[in-house]
């Protein structure tokens, strides 16, 4: 019995996963020119459309799944780029001054990392952040570059540390 009540709820993923992945799957691959980072992608997007707390509610599934796979290239993007320049940086640098294999992977691990917990702040306060920690701005150079008060430079790189305490302590 328990069986036929796991089947009647997965028929309809079943049903849209048989309908949308290969539509999904083509779409990505077109707009990333890889497909494996397209089928990565198209995975994780019906993943994260399972776990939805209103699947049943969603009237357009492939709205929906659009809407998720829109938002997870977009993060491939960001964290490819965050990648490249760090690269870039590194072969920038004298040849006996490069990190080790390991060390460029941990440091890239630990780039994906603050980017995840800068994501939810607005774009002026990731950048207060950045132009800080990463640039050795002042607070008044800082203000200068976003358009802002010194005050709010300070409430954004309050926001950005108690995003990064709060990242640190999960």
């Amino acid at each position: 019995m328990p069986n036929a009540i796991a089947s009647r709820n997965l028929a309809p993923i079943e049903s849209i996963f048989r309908n949308e992945y290969r539509w999904l799957i083509n779409r990505l691959r077109s707009k990333l020119g890889c497909a494996f980072t397209a089928e990565d992608i198209a995975s994780e997007t019906f993943v994260q459309w399972i776990e939805l707390p209103d699947r049943a509610g969603v009237r357009e599934p492939r709205a929906m799944l659009t809407t998720i796979a829109h938002r997870l290239v977009y993060d491939f993007w960001r964290r490819r780029d965050l990648e490249r320049a760090y690269l870039a940086a590194l072969a920038a640098r004298p040849e006996g001054v490069a990190p080790s294999e390991e060390e460029r992977a941990i440091v890239i691990e630990i780039l994906h990392a603050v980017d995840r917990t800068l994501s939810g702040l607005s774009a002026k306060a990731r950048n207060a952040f950045i132009y800080s920690q990463f640039h050795d701005m002042t607070h008044a150079e800082i203000a200068e570059r976003l358009g802002v008060s010194k005050r709010t430079v300070r409430d954004y790189l309050a926001q950005a540390i108690h995003a990064c305490c709060r990242a640190s302590l999960q």
